[in-house]
């Protein structure tokens, strides 16, 4: 039996149940699509990251004695994916073809479409679990029903059925979550490690996409790229990890410091998301790495980071899975004001947002509060169309795959679900990122000043929003202290808010832009 088995570019774990065993009669396909690697157009560090991963897997394989078909982006660029595997069927006389089940809806489709087409032919099918998450696609859905949805409850069930930090019934150190503990602003006396850095030689791939005529922008270090590509880098990175940031990662993971780009973070979304290596390899590592030694590394330190794996990520998947495809569309607040150019150039007078685009473009990342809290907060509050900045995340970050880059985008930071993942939608004024950074000290405008030219426009853009969406928001029980405070102030102080954000929102490029 000649049998045909596609591998995604983000289902990259060699320690899948299916390379147990070496079959000479089952063949792995990988392509390289440009269709996929152009929409939205792409930063050129998210497209190489993506194929040197893949080359390396591929590579892997083949030293393993598997039969491996590698499609390169110079091979067939006009081909779809549907395409490819009917012309392999052919050329192959395959008499079975399997996939695992990928984590994008429009692919899920694709490859129900290709199935049906496959099976008419005679060809049989079928599908495979991709053996990376802790939970399957629906449990999420499952464990809720009809009930509101809250990561919180979720978590704690994760940690229960999982046994994670647990003793008994009970979670280990007395309660289940150390969210307040880590919520502080750096302290510049807790010395910062260096990241650690890999050497890649990608000249050649680069070469090939600028051939391919892929889009993309971007920079990129053609003689020294800085993302893992396999197993044995993305271990290294969580070894790193381990040793040198975890011990103050909680307390510091909400952060923002213009002097250091990545703080206590781990730098591990990409070979996660990619599946180069699992949640759970994480999970035990950084649990024996406390267990060791738990004067170095406390509990909060721990959980913080684990609520973000067996939390977060976990609960975004099972909302993506049961929310698509109409959560997509979703647009709340009905904003449709377009990008401001500055999201592209990092050319504004705003120093947190030109830090945290600058960053973006240079090294296709930013850390969570980054893109939640200094992007995502302007653009909520500057009443972006969510599908500009959905486009935008998904194009400028590594990491980002439509079912964690969505959700978080569209649902956490945009409130444009209208609360189906967050409770309250995420804004501040000028206030909490001048607490939590240093970047209010060395920007243009000043997180003191309410109104006026010198004045942090995210102070007179957040009370215009609360005013503008009062009667959508005002049954909302977590937004009830803002309106309180709202209502104090005179009415001459809320018409010069008005009057502030109005000039602002009318043209943002050209009142922010530098």
């Amino acid at each position: 039996m000649i049998r045909l088995r596609l591998i995604l570019g983000d289902q990259l774990n060699t320690h899948h149940s299916w390379f147990d065993t070496v079959d000479e009669n089952t063949y792995y396909l990988f392509a390289e699509m440009s269709q996929e690697a152009a929409s939205p157009e792409q930063h050129i560090q998210k497209i190489v990251a993506f194929f040197n991963a893949m080359r390396a897997m591929a590579h892997t394989l083949k030293t393993k004695g598997h039969k491996v078909i590698y499609q390169s982006i110079s091979e067939h660029p006009e081909r779809s994916l549907q395409e490819r595997i009917h012309a392999l069927a052919v050329e192959l006389q395959i008499d079975r073809f399997e996939y695992q089940l990928p984590d994008d809806y429009r692919l899920d489709q694709e490859l129900l479409n290709l199935t049906e087409a496959l099976n008419e032919r005679g060809i049989g099918t079928s599908h495979y679990d991709t053996e990376h998450f802790y939970t399957h696609r629906y449990e999420l859905q499952e464990f809720f029903g009809e009930k509101s949805l809250l990561m919180e409850r979720f978590y704690r069930a994760m940690r229960k059925k999982h046994r994670v930090l647990m003793q008994g019934d009970k979670p280990i150190g007395g309660q289940w979550n150390f969210d307040k503990e880590n919520r502080k602003s750096y302290d510049h006396k807790v010395a910062i490690k260096d990241p650690l850095a890999f050497h890649h030689d990608v000249r050649l791939l680069c070469s090939e996409i600028d051939e391919s005529g892929i889009p993309h922008f971007g920079s990129i270090e053609h003689t020294d790229f800085n993302w893992p590509r396999d197993y044995k880098e993305a271990v290294q990175l969580l070894d790193y990890f381990c040793q040198e940031l975890l011990p103050h990662f909680g307390t510091y993971q909400d952060a923002l410091y213009s002097q250091h780009r990545f703080l206590f973070h781990s730098r591990l979304s990409f070979a996660m998301n990619a599946k180069i290596i699992s949640p759970r390899k994480v999970i035990d590592k950084v649990i024996t790495t406390y267990e060791n030694d738990t004067s170095r590394v406390t509990l909060p330190q721990l959980e913080g980071f684990i609520r973000q794996i067996l939390g977060w990520r976990e609960f975004m998947r099972g909302v993506y899975w049961k929310e698509m495809p109409h959560y997509k569309s979703l647009n709340y607040f009905n904003h449709n004001r377009p990008l401001p150019d500055f999201y592209w150039t990092g050319k504004t007078k705003m120093r947190c947002v030109a830090h945290a685009v600058e960053q973006t473009m240079e090294d296709a990342y930013a850390h969570h509060i980054q893109r939640l809290m200094v992007t995502g907060n302007f653009g909520l509050l500057a009443e972006i169309d969510p599908d500009a900045l959905d486009r935008w995340y998904l194009g400028v970050y590594t990491d980002a795959i439509e079912w964690v880059e969505i959700t978080n985008t569209r649902g956490m930071s945009q409130y444009a679900d209208g609360g189906i993942i967050a409770t309250k939608p995420y804004i501040s004024s000028a206030n909490y990122i001048d607490k939590m950074s240093d970047y209010c000290k060395s920007c243009h405008f000043s997180p003191k000043e309410k109104t006026g030219e010198k004045a942090c426009p995210f102070n007179a853009l957040y009370w215009n929003f609360l005013l503008k969406k009062r009667d959508v928001l005002k049954g909302n029980q977590r937004m009830s202290m803002m309106y309180r405070i709202l209502d104090k102030k005179s009415s001459s102080e809320l018409e010069a808010y008005t009057e502030r954000a109005e000039q602002l929102l009318a043209d943002l490029d050209g009142t922010l832009g530098k």
